[in-house]
């Protein structure tokens, strides 16, 4: 029997329907039973910094709402239906229809049915993300083999300096929109051109433009690799894998470096706009330099328990611009195996020596005995989901709200990615432990 998982920090592969609701007016249309979106989207959106139900998300995504007829004799007719329901109602410009369960048990033939509307013109694809597939990390990397298989084409031309930015899973981390418009500046300051596909002024034009990129930035210790892959394979366009989410100075300067030194662009360029932006970067961080060094505000250890890439990059900037000492990474994104010595490798990197477990799991009740179990000599700040809040404040700890479930905050655009967001963290890190003393 397996283990029962508590608290777990993902859904399953339908889950990468929110992936299409990020696509400025792309559609999803659901082939599965009743209930199954509403649940996805308040696990993803609503119950994770109450993000919305966006253009076409939410109670207005198309579901077929398969019931015990469908699935004894075939759901084929009612997702066609459907299909044709929501092309007279939903004005989209894409629609990606997307099975559950109930349609990959049953054998449904969705793509038959799709293929039938695409050649009459429609923009459509199909993904078979019945849930029991994986989670939606999984599902996310289906949709996008579908996309790349089913909807883009050979450019005209390469577009020197376009770059696709493949990063931060949407809505499963609640600050995604802002990260990517975040990363889309610190590219465009060093005068490549962000080609972002998520978020507000993207859309199909975002999404047809992904051929014609010189390179895809893949900005993950993992997640994305095989679109890129396939991207290269296809269209024979190359990738840069950068693995942390740069938060701060630090770790934002080295990765403007490490960018501009792949892409060939001038030294000079990037190290002017570097020191530019680390200048206003310390000038407010040395305004605030008492309280840091003040002993009794100082959470002298710290954990995250978030997505790799972003418990990554947050990892360094608690060590390299805050001072503070990692005690426990949990990493909660179901990394493949083939992946992590290569993260625990990174994360050793980040701390510049100093001994820290990492653990990988996506279940609450593991991380909660493992931090139990550990010794503090002073109060430990805890980056983790709402639920985690529990354990720190067992523990008389800091705790902060940054990885789904994310039920005690609104997030419109706030990151912690880039130069900005360092400055951001640390204002919501110690705006919480002076609120302890209170």
């Amino acid at each position: 029997m397996s283990d029962v998982i508590e608290q777990i920090r993902n859904v399953c592969a339908l889950g990468a329907l929110q992936s299409v609701t990020a696509i400025e007016r792309a559609i999803p249309i659901i082939h599965a039973g009743p209930g199954c979106g509403q649940k996805l989207w308040s696990a993803l959106s609503s119950g994770n910094g109450f993000q919305g139900s966006g253009y076409a998300g939410g109670h207005a995504v198309p579901c077929s709402n398969s019931t015990e007829n469908e699935i004894v004799f075939g759901g084929e007719d009612k997702l066609r239906e459907t299909i044709e329901n929501s092309l007279k109602v939903m004005d989209g410009d894409l629609f990606v229809v997307l099975t559950g369960c109930t349609a990959d048990i049953v054998g449904d033939d969705t793509g038959d049915v799709v293929r039938q509307f695409k050649n009459n013109g429609v923009p459509i694809v199909h993904v078979e993300t019945g849930g029991f597939k994986g989670n939606n990390y999984f599902g996310h990397e289906l949709l996008w083999e579908a996309l790349i298989e089913q909807l883009l084409e050979d450019p005209e031309e390469v577009q020197p300096g376009l770059v696709n930015v493949w990063s931060v899973l949407p809505y499963q981390d609640p600050f995604w929109a802002a990260t990517l418009e975040t990363i889309g500046r610190l590219l465009s300051q060093i005068g490549l051109t962000p080609n972002l596909i998520y978020g507000q002024g993207q859309g199909i034009a975002s999404v047809r433009r992904i051929p014609s990129a010189q390179f895809n930035l893949l900005l993950t210790p993992w997640l994305g690799l095989k679109t890129v892959k396939h991207l290269e394979e296809r269209f024979a366009t190359p990738y840069f894998q950068y693995p942390a989410l740069p938060v701060g100075a630090t770790e934002s300067s080295r990765f403007l470096r490490a960018v501009a030194a792949y892409a060939g662009i001038d030294a000079d360029v990037v190290e002017a706009v570097i020191e530019r932006e680390e200048k206003r970067y310390y000038y407010y961080m040395e305004r605030a330099a008492d309280l840091f060094f003040e002993t009794r505000f100082k959470p002298g250890h710290f954990i995250t328990i978030a997505d790799s890439g972003f418990a990554l990059g947050l990892s360094r900037f608690l060590v390299n611009d805050l001072g503070l000492i990692p005690e426990a990474q949990f990493v909660t994104d179901k990394v493949p195996d083939e992946h992590k010595e290569k993260i625990e490798a990174e994360f050793n990197d980040s701390v510049a020596g100093i001994p820290s477990p990492v653990i990988f799991t996506t279940d609450g009740g593991t991380i909660r005995d493992v931090i139990k179990g550990l010794k503090f000599r002073e109060r430990p700040l805890i980056l983790g989901s709402t639920w985690d809040k529990v354990i720190t404040r067992e523990l008389q700890g800091y705790p902060l709200s940054i990885s789904l479930p994310v039920s005690d905050r609104l997030v419109l655009n706030r990151t912690y990615a880039g130069y900005d967001g360092g400055l951001t963290l640390a204002e919501d890190i110690y705006t919480i432990i002076l609120n302890s003393f209170q």
